[in-house]
């Protein structure tokens, strides 16, 4: 069955890049903890024609995942790629031999990261890339000037057309944005850690995405009580809810869950476009409040 239209509509993520809001994320394509090759090949490259087939023209990647092997399945999947499909990238972190993450935006790594995502994905230029800056899930202070003169370069070669951000802060955006155009922003952000808000307000009145990650990560107990009693009541599942909550939260947010299994992403997608009612928004709000 095909999805023609996916919840949320779309966004201009870039003039040159209307994506539908309702994306993908193929960090669960990789092995455990995001390492190695896939348990079930095939299921992974069903997964991502799945996708496409859905409808969804956003997919969220990184070199690092793997490292290589998400980007491989994607092009093994999907190359030679519709010109509807936005492929996002990003660069910032390395893996090693024992598939530990680790940070790293030294100008010879970053470069090194946007060949190898150009390689693995079979592309000459990328479409948008993410800086990604910060830790885990909170930013990091401190100027993000000199990674980002590296990806500046790098999109002045014509290997980058847009550049975006990852775990970042608002004065860290404002000083990207005196150096380059930035088209989206990539954050931890759910309905229980709030602490993105006004950022996500600011962007929005900018035009520019907003991209949520971890739509069910940081619950404490008792959030997560709440999120499954409004989602019990509402006769769906906290993924449905969570992610539904976020298309309604502001117009700028692009939901990219991620799944290994073709059933899963089926269901993520149809999830997505459950209608709130007012009281189960307000509920859901009082979580993070």
């Amino acid at each position: 069955m095909t999805i023609r239209t996916l919840p949320g509509g779309t966004f201009a993520l870039t003039p040159d890049h209307i994506v539908t809001r309702t994306g993908y994320g193929a960090m669960q394509l990789a092995g455990p903890n995001v390492f190695g090759p896939p348990a079930d090949h095939g299921a992974a490259i069903d997964v991502l024609r799945t996708a496409v087939e859905l409808g969804i023209t956003h997919i969220d990647t990184a070199d690092f995942y793997g490292p290589h092997v998400t980007n491989r399945l994607i092009r093994e999947a999907l190359h030679p790629y519709s010109s509807e499909l936005t492929i996002v990238t990003k660069i910032g972190s390395v893996r090693d031999a024992e598939g530990a993450w680790v940070h790293d935006v030294g100008a010879a790594s970053l470069r090194q990261n946007v060949l190898d995502n150009l390689a693995n994905l079979g592309v000459d230029t990328l479409d948008v890339v993410n800086l990604r800056l910060g830790g885990f899930d909170s930013p990091v202070p401190g100027s993000v000037a000199e990674p980002l003169g590296v990806l500046a370069d790098l999109q002045r070669e014509g290997l980058v057309r847009h550049i975006g951000l990852s775990t970042v802060d608002a004065e860290q955006i404002a000083e990207a944005q005196t150096m380059v155009p930035i088209v989206s922003v990539q954050n931890f952000y759910n309905i229980a850690n709030r602490g993105d808000d006004a950022l996500i307000d600011s962007l929005a009145a900018q035009g520019i995405a907003y991209v949520p990650y971890f739509p069910l990560g940081g619950f404490s107990p008792i959030q997560s009580e709440t999120l499954n009693t409004v989602a019990a009541r509402l006769g769906a599942t906290p993924m449905s809810v969570a992610l539904a909550w976020l298309l309604q939260r502001s117009p700028n947010i692009l939901l990219i869950p991620g799944t290994s299994s073709s059933a899963h992403l089926r269901e993520n997608v149809h999830g997505a476009g459950l209608e709130l009612p007012a009281d189960a928004v307000a509920e859901l709000d009082a979580i993070g409040a």
